[in-house]
């Protein structure tokens, strides 16, 4: 069989690795090669690309090691049974392409994931392997993000975190029993059993550090998680209560939220359709809810239709509202900030905006309106000096006011 070249297996093993969403690489301690030592920066404006919280654009190198696989699993691209071009790269080969696509500015880090070849172990050895080159013979000050595999030697894991800014384990689907069926060779207790093991030593890292001013880093950007969306029956109360018990219990820094995508030669127990890109944004809208708007798990949930899944129509937050409009209105002028931060239309740089400005003067709706993006949302919820919604928080048809409207695109539109 002929060799691959470079440019081939790089063709084919970032293509395998799009499916993988959770490669952000915000929260990463800053590093630099100021002063002529070392090659590559965390810092600064930038073939993937992720978003830190201030906006910036981060150009990481995504790729896999490899997409040969001993697992099976029904939902993967790269499953031993799937009938797709294989390739595998060495240790060095990643290295030295990330080197090359940092020096033409292409990128600013690496995220590296890999099937399974051999065994766990073998395979972790070899992203291992492939960071330490990078790490101390290259003194590459760039980012790297490492997905870690549960099944491989926890020692292996731990020399990962070293290494890495990031690591993340996929817990791949949300319910026990849509892993069982669709991924037969993986555990569900192993796969939390490997992130819990993470989150102490990411602790004892920390711990260290305070302690000792040259104790090595592990993993300082945290851990994060992927979920696969639409392939099993998992609804998104499922899917939120999931997200919840993995922020409580191993003190993630994201949950991803991944589409299930139609593969070649898919297995019969798969859905012959994607779910809709927008039923993973309405997650990634519930866990932002979660996580910076102060709403419990089952408040989120609360949000969902008859099906336990999140409409698609509107956001959650105003789902939410509508079903509750009770709470509502809240006076601008005197309610706290959790109140503020229920009220659609408003977010936190809003409410910021809002309790700075009435320190000052009672607020009025016009007031209001230039603190927002789009008073005509917010309108129905909240009081001001001049302005009370009287029956209109009570509109029956307030959703439809509310939601968004559907627009037919056109091609050739001036």
């Amino acid at each position: 069989m002929a060799q691959k070249s470079l440019l081939e297996k790089l063709e084919i093993l970032a293509d395998a690795a799009k499916y993988d969403a959770s490669c952000a690489s915000s929260g990463t301690a800053k590093k630099n090669s100021l002063g002529g030592k070392g090659i590559g920066s965390t810092e600064g404006m930038g073939i993937c690309h992720a978003y830190a919280p201030d906006g910036r654009c981060i150009s990481l190198l995504k790729i896999l090691l490899t997409n040969h696989c001993i697992f099976d699993c029904h939902y993967c691209i790269n499953r031993k049974s799937s009938n797709v071009r294989r390739a595998r790269f060495t240790p060095q080969e990643v290295a030295d392409l990330t080197l090359n696509f940092y020096r033409r500015n292409y990128i600013e880090g690496l995220f590296l994931s890999s099937g399974i070849i051999k065994s766990s172990n073998f395979t972790m050895e070899q992203m291992v392997e492939a960071a330490r080159i990078l790490r101390e013979e290259y003194d590459f000050r760039g980012y790297i993000h490492l997905k870690t595999i549960p099944e491989a030697d926890p020692e292996l894991v731990r020399q990962a975190g070293l290494y890495a800014d990031r690591v993340s384990i996929n817990v791949e689907l949300p319910t026990t029993s849509g892993l069982t069926r669709l991924a037969p060779d993986k555990d569900e207790r192993q796969i939390e059993g490997a992130i819990a093991k993470t989150k102490d030593d990411i602790i004892e890292a920390k711990d260290a550090r305070k302690r000792f001013r040259h104790a090595p880093r592990f993993a300082p950007a945290g851990q994060s998680t992927q979920m696969i969306v639409g392939a099993d029956r998992a609804s998104d109360a499922d899917i939120v209560g999931k997200a919840s018990q993995l922020y409580d219990s191993f003190g993630l820094r994201r949950v991803y939220y991944s589409a299930f995508s139609p593969i070649p030669d898919a297995s019969a127990v798969l859905p012959l359709q994607r779910p809709p890109l927008l039923r993973e944004h309405r997650l990634y809208q519930s866990d932002w809810l979660m996580r910076f708007y102060g709403y419990a798990p089952g408040e989120v949930c609360e949000a969902t239709d008859a099906d336990g899944n999140l409409p698609l129509d509107i956001d959650p937050k105003l789902a939410w509202a509508l079903k509750f409009r009770g709470t509502f209105p809240v006076d601008v002028n005197r309610a706290g900030k959790e109140m503020l931060l229920r009220v659609p239309g408003l977010g936190p740089t809003a409410v910021r905006r809002i309790i700075a400005a009435r320190r000052h003067r009672t607020l009025r709706l016009d007031d209001v309106a230039r603190l927002t993006q789009s008073i005509a949302k917010v309108r129905p919820f909240i009081t001001a000096l001049d302005w009370r919604p009287t029956t209109l928080t009570d509109r029956a048809d307030l959703r439809s006011l509310l939601a968004p409207k559907q627009e037919q695109l056109e091609l050739f539109a001036s």
